[in-house]
């Protein structure tokens, strides 16, 4: 059964040709599935026999909210997705003044293995497609009757690790007849793969790049992060080097302070040593607390000392806002106490 979710504007016109209906069809279907319907009988414009030869063809939805949690402090919804498989991924709505961005998981599960991250626990079970990267988007709309603005790729899963279905994400979610969200507010967030940030530089998609750096040396990294055991920070920031000459785009830093491990005025000084020469901007994030993993969150001042020693070095740096503070805000609290509670 065909995904139309999955499908490009071209893939789509190619199947109504091949099945003998004008390639204009293809162009209607495609903006509708944009509009967020869920069957292809919401799609009033189109004859009925070419609806049932669809129906009789392929699905458009492909995932069922599972559970949902809001914030009563500041709005932020994040739920849980049931897959047509029953893997469970989950995505994050976000509440800004510019606008409303959605965090979006590339993955079921995680392979990565992060020590301070729930979405590792279990592994990975599988890569998401084009369409269920999409699909989130669609559904978030549908349920809260907002329209999102902005996708960050940051939810469970390494979206480099699934490098060619989040590539075709993006050109679906950017096509001028669909989602039409612009590259330049979309973010992938990527853990380190450096041979994957360096194939991502030559698209030059004018996304934002966000790097997970969460140490400054490669002895803090490796207890916290095995894909430093692959890749070596200096061969992590020459890639970095190499995406910013190719796009001319300024990279983020997400830097989780943890409590006695990363977050020293030494640290401090020595991330400030590795990347001032660097067009970045460093995004400091208080650890969310998961409580299966052993680490604390940095204090307020461990946090603005963090801050104001790379702020004195010319490094732009932000403290990051802590949104979901009553709610499982963190990637895969929701998914990890949801199958807990199933088993």
């Amino acid at each position: 059964m065909i995904e139309f979710r999955d499908m490009q504007i071209n893939e789509i016109e190619d199947v109504v040709v091949n099945n003998g209906e004008k390639m204009f069809r293809g162009k209607q279907i495609f903006k509708w599935i944009h509009k967020g319907v869920e069957s292809f009988d919401e799609m009033t414009n189109l004859p009925k026999n070419l609806r049932e030869k669809l129906s009789s063809l392929g699905f458009i939805k492909n995932m069922e909210i599972a559970a949902k949690q809001e914030s009563s402090i500041d709005g932020t919804v994040k739920y849980l997705m049931e897959l047509k498989d029953g893997n469970l991924i989950e995505c994050v709505l976000m509440k800004y003044s510019f606008g409303n961005s959605i965090c979006i998981s590339t993955q079921a599960g995680c392979s990565m293995g992060c020590s301070f991250c729930a979405s590792t626990i279990g592994g990975k079970n599988r890569d998401l497609t084009a369409g269920e990267m999409l699909g989130q988007i669609l559904k978030v709309q549908r349920d809260s009757g907002l329209k999102v603005s902005n996708v960050v790729l940051m939810g469970t899963g390494e979206p480099l690790d699934n490098f060619e279905n989040v590539v075709k994400f993006l050109r679906i979610v950017n096509h001028s007849e669909g989602l039409n969200i612009g590259m330049r507010h979309i973010t992938i967030s990527t853990c380190g793969l450096v041979p994957e940030i360096k194939r991502l530089a030559d698209l030059n998609l004018q996304i934002t790049l966000a790097v997970s750096l969460h140490a400054p040396n490669d002895n803090i990294r490796k207890q916290i992060m095995p894909v430093a055991r692959r890749y070596d920070i200096d061969e992590l920031l020459d890639a970095c080097r190499y995406y910013i000459n190719k796009t001319n785009r300024r990279i983020t830093f997400e830097y989780s302070l943890i409590h006695e491990v990363n977050d020293r005025e030494e640290h401090a000084r020595e991330l400030s040593a590795r990347i001032k020469d660097m067009l970045c901007h460093v995004n400091l994030i208080p650890l969310n607390k998961v409580k299966e993993r052993k680490y604390n969150k940095s204090d307020r001042e461990a946090v603005e000392r963090f801050r104001d020693i790379l702020v004195s070095s010319g490094i732009q740096t932000t403290i990051r806002r802590e949104l979901g503070s009553d709610i499982d805000a963190s990637c895969g609290q929701l998914r990890r106490g949801y199958i807990g509670n199933k088993l």
